[in-house]
């Protein structure tokens, strides 16, 4: 099961990058997934949500994006820095 390996992989990145940007929360996590890519969709994505419900990154979004190809890779982390919105 790829999936889950691939669900904790992008959840590493994505608290990376909320401790980079000195960030509150994580909003969402967009990942390209190419329909040659060898990922079952459904899979990945309750996987990504599983890890997705565990702090630090509790309350985000997983988005899945359809890409060509093979393509698999994380196409955005959306963070929120605790400030007003502008």
């Amino acid at each position: 099961m790829h999936e889950l390996s691939l669900a904790l992989e992008v959840g590493r990145i994505a608290a990376e990058v909320l401790e980079r940007e000195s960030a509150a929360s994580v909003r969402a996590i967009g990942v390209e997934v190419g329909e040659d890519a060898g990922v079952e969709l459904e899979n990945f994505r309750f996987c990504l949500e599983a890890v997705l419900s565990e702090a630090p990154l509790a309350g985000a979004k997983a988005v899945l994006l359809p890409a060509p190809g093979d393509s698999l890779r994380l196409a955005y982390v959306e963070v929120d820095d605790g400030g007003p919105d502008d």
